[in-house]
């Protein structure tokens, strides 16, 4: 009885929603607006009856819908395309998110909400809606245009913001307190795990899609990367972070491998089929007697989304050493929350965190800021001009002297070069040291379970520790030894600069050498005390210390070359990846 009564439920839900969004279609609105109008038709809250009856398992889909929603997400994501956006992207999306968070937790707080419903609602209004806008400015025959690729470059830096803002208000939620200690320590170990996850997700699962796309089977291969994106979901739920990271972050990992576009066609259908029900699940739960009793607050928020995210973005874009019609035409376009607020809101039910009302809420403002964001896109340009006019011609003096002052002190030439050179080489030795972070973590994480392992044949507790730690330190070697040489050639190249002919004479060579020495020494030493604090709990006593510090020298000396070999595989089977994935066409 219980599956005809699924079936049925899943025949109302999918006919009325083909129905409102080929209405939707006819009438040039947003697809989205049409699945919760349809959610909000069949739902238990509009007379004369709700025709749905299970409304669980529509949930469980829905959550699917999420899953599918953040993983094709994550496929559009890519890694050159966020060190490629440039200044703009970072400083605009950053004061919005600040902006906005802020603006959300004062509405609540006005309105007399509890604390926790006022930062979520901050997180709800933070995150502008990629789906929405890239709609919007498809219809508008825009997406080519400049301020468009400004857009999107925000909305790449946001996509990665919103990951982090799930999880933190996740933390929030869990501990039920906002301590600065607390939110530093969830951010640095989320930034620890994406990237680690990165770095080794690129070097593992575009070889394994490759190995499966030589079968020429699209079957297969859509098998296996829905194996991949549940078990990474599931992997990233037991270490106690939202399963909307790990669809995201599985996404972005498989948005690097040669077999982009086939995947992308292939879970096409799957996400727009489960993203509907998700949708629809989002109209069911609208209650119009809330709607009506918080009109008042929704307006306000409407207001408050659509000024806030103009003038944070704008001004953003303004100060990134943008022209302002350009920079007003940003504003104007990510002024709507959508997908990630929905995902928010959610979260905050499912946690049971928040009050009932703030759904209902979000999914008016969202459909409010939909429905205006495109006349704000069209209005941007005439409205642009009339404030130009507007300008007191002082103003825009001190306008056009900032833009030519901003292009002055770039870089340039052979000082940009080495300025490039220096952020590659700390951006490798971040990824070395994340990495071996995550393997003294990891150690730290599974002692107990290697710790049972080890007790039939070692028994002393300190020696069980030492050999954890010493095997996390002989796995961390190979990029240990990396970091070590990428600082010294970041210390040499410093010297070269610091140190010129003219002030240090004869002792330009010696004082040249002692720095270039001495800063990945200091440097070594650093990472090793911080390894040491990070890894207490199998921290073994100083003379097995002594001894593990005296077998990694003898290793180190013995298998040097190897060592640096071994990396430098690494290190070209990531490069390759990445710049395969550089050919691959991103929608």
């Amino acid at each position: 009885m219980h599956a005809i009564s699924f079936i049925q439920d899943l025949a109302v839900l999918m006919l009325v929603a083909g129905v409102v969004t080929v209405l939707f279609h006819r009438f040039k609105q947003p697809v989205v607006l049409g699945y919760i109008l349809a959610g909000f038709i069949i739902g238990p809250h509009t007379p004369p009856f709700g025709l749905i009856h299970d409304e669980e398992t529509i949930k469980i889909l829905a959550e699917l819908g999420v899953i599918f929603l953040m993983f094709c997400l994550g496929l559009e994501f890519s890694l050159r395309k966020l060190f490629s956006v440039g200044a703009t992207a970072f400083i605009a999306a950053g004061l919005e998110i600040a902006l906005m968070l802020w603006i959300g937790y004062e509405i609540g707080q006005f309105f007399g909400w509890s604390n926790m419903d006022s930062l979520f609602l901050g997180g709800i209004l933070a995150i502008s809606s990629t789906t929405i806008i890239i709609k919007a400015l498809s219809d508008l025959k825009m997406k080519n245009e400049r301020f468009a690729q400004l857009i999107f470059g925000v909305l790449i830096v946001e996509d990665i913001l919103g990951i982090g803002i799930i999880a933190l208000l996740s933390g929030i939620a869990l501990s039920g307190s906002v301590e600065t200690g607390e939110v530093f320590s969830t951010v640095g170990k989320l930034s620890l795990f994406m990237v680690v996850a990165l770095v080794i997700g690129i070097l593992l699962v575009p070889r394994l899609l490759a190995y499966v796309a030589k079968f020429e089977s699209n079957e297969m291969l859509l098998v296996t990367v829905l194996g991949l994106c549940f078990g990474f979901c599931l992997l990233v739920a037991k270490l106690e972070y939202s399963m909307v990271l790990g669809a995201f972050l599985i996404g972005a990992i498989m948005a690097e491998s040669r077999q982009l576009v086939q995947i992308e066609r292939l879970m096409e259908p799957v996400r727009d089929l489960f993203s509907a029900i998700f949708f629809v699940t989002i109209g069911l739960l609208i209650d119009p007697t809330v709607l009506v009793e918080y009109a008042v607050p929704i307006f306000v928020i409407t207001a408050a989304v659509i000024v806030g995210k103009v003038i944070s973005c704008s001004l953003g874009a303004f100060i990134a050493g943008n022209d302002g019609r350009t920079s007003l035409r940003v504003g104007m376009g990510l002024s709507q929350i959508g997908e990630f607020s929905f995902i928010i809101a959610a979260l905050g039910m499912t946690l049971q965190v928040t009050s009932d009302f703030l759904y209902p809420v979000a999914v008016a403002v969202s459909a409010l800021t939909t429905l205006s964001t495109p006349y704000l896109i069209r209005v941007a340009d005439p409205l642009s001009q009339r404030l130009a006019g507007w300008m007191p011609l002082r103003f825009a003096r001190v306008f056009a002297m900032y833009g030519d002052w901003l292009r002055s002190i770039q870089p340039q030439g052979q000082s940009a070069l080495l300025m490039a050179m220096i952020r590659k080489i700390l951006l490798q030795v971040l990824i070395n040291l994340a990495l071996v972070v995550a393997i003294f973590f990891g150690g730290a994480y599974f002692a107990a379970t290697l710790a049972g392992y080890m007790a039939p044949w070692v028994s002393h507790e300190n020696l069980q520790k030492a050999l954890i730690w010493g095997g996390a330190l002989l796995l961390s070697l190979p990029f240990l030894i990396a970091a070590y040489r990428k600082l010294k050639a970041l210390a040499m190249l410093l010297a070269e600069m610091a140190v010129s002919p003219e002030k240090a004479g004869r002792h330009t060579v010696r004082a040249r050498r002692v720095i270039s020495e001495l800063i990945p020494l200091l440097a070594l030493v650093g990472i090793m005390l911080l390894l040491m604090v990070l890894s207490a709990s199998i921290l073994p006593t100083g003379e097995l210390l002594l001894v593990i510090g005296l077998v990694a020298a003898v290793v180190i000396v013995v298998l040097w070359r190897w060592l640096i070999r071994l990396h430098s595989r690494l290190q070209i089977a990531l490069m390759e990846t990445l710049e395969h994935s550089q050919d691959q066409p991103h929608h």
